[in-house]
C-alpha cells in the first residue's frame, strides 16, 4: 500500500503522504506502479472531459481536459518532454545533452516540442466522438506510462545517482512487478471498442525506437526520458485512434 502511495504522491499533485508515512526507499520503486497513477489521471481527465462536452464544443472541451491533467500532474511529464528536446537537439555530445537536460532554463527546442505536442494530442482526440475520447484517454494514459516504465529495464541510469535532479535513481523491476505494471497499463485500454486496441501497438513501437535512440546518444536514461517518452506514446496513441476512427467511417 505505501509503494502505491509513493507512486500517486510523485506523480500527481494529490497529498496521498498525508494518509501514511511514505519511507524515502519506496519512492525507488515508484516507477513499478506509474500505470495506477495512470488510471487516476486518466480517469479524471476523462471525467472532466465528458462533463466539459455538455458545456463547449469538443476541440475546446478536450483543451480544457488536458490543461486539467496538467495541474493534476504538476506539469511533471512534460517538464521532461521540454527537457528532453532541449538537450537531444541542442547537445552535440553526451556531456553537453545531460548537462542542458539538467538546465531548469527551457530553450527553443523544448518550447517547440511542446507546443506541437499540445496542438496534435488535443487535434487528435477532438477529432473522436466524445465517448471513445473519454476512453481512449483512460487507456491512454496507463498505457503509455507503462511504456514509460520500461526503460528502467532495459538501460542502466545515464547519470551518478548524486546528480540526478530529485536525487533519485529508480530501482528496476522483477518479473512479478513487470507484469503487474503491464496489467495496470493494459487493463483500462479492453473498455475501448475492440478495433481501437491495435493504437497499444505504436507506442511500444515508439518507446523502443526511443530506448535504442537514449542508448546511442547518452548511454542510458533520465527522469527526463521517462516523462517524454510517456508523453509522446501516449501521442502515438491518440494518432493511431484517430486513424482507426477515421478508416471505421470511411
Amino acid at each position: 500500500m505505501k509503494k502505491l502511495l509513493a507512486s500517486l504522491s510523485f506523480f500527481t499533485r494529490i497529498p496521498f503522504w498525508r494518509l501514511a508515512t511514505i519511507p524515502a526507499d519506496k519512492y525507488r520503486n515508484v516507477v513499478d506502479l506509474w500505470p495506477a497513477a495512470g488510471i487516476l489521471t486518466g480517469g479524471l481527465t476523462a471525467l472532466l472531459l465528458w462533463g466539459a462536452s455538455f458545456i463547449v464544443k469538443p476541440f475546446a472541451a478536450v483543451a480544457l481536459a488536458m490543461s486539467f491533467r496538467a495541474f493534476l500532474t504538476c506539469a511533471f511529464h512534460e517538464d521532461g518532454l521540454a527537457d528532453f528536446f532541449d538537450g537531444m537537439g541542442g547537445g552535440s555530445s553526451r556531456s553537453r545533452i545531460l548537462e542542458i537536460m539538467k538546465d531548469s532554463h527551457i530553450g527553443s527546442y523544448g518550447v517547440i516540442s511542446l507546443i506541437l505536442y499540445y496542438i496534435l494530442t488535443i487535434s487528435f482526440i477532438s477529432s473522436l466522438p466524445i465517448g471513445i475520447a473519454c476512453l481512449a484517454i483512460f487507456g491512454a494514459d496507463p498505457w503509455s506510462k507503462f511504456c514509460g516504465a520500461c526503460i528502467i529495464n532495459f538501460l542502466p541510469y545515464a547519470r551518478k545517482e548524486e546528480e540526478a535532479k530529485n536525487k533519485l535513481v529508480y530501482n528496476r523491476m522483477g518479473v512479478f512487478t513487470v507484469i503487474l505494471c503491464f496489467l495496470l497499463g493494459f487493463l483500462p485500454m479492453l473498455l475501448l471498442p475492440r478495433v481501437y486496441w491495435v493504437c497499444a501497438l505504436l507506442p511500444f513501437i515508439v518507446s523502443m525506437i526511443l530506448i535504442l535512440i537514449m542508448k546511442r546518444k547518452i548511454g542510458g536514461y533520465t527522469g527526463d526520458c521517462c516523462g517524454a517518452t510517456a508523453l509522446l506514446c501516449e501521442l502515438a496513441f491518440y494518432f493511431s485512434a484517430a486513424v482507426v476512427y477515421h478508416l471505421s467511417i470511411s
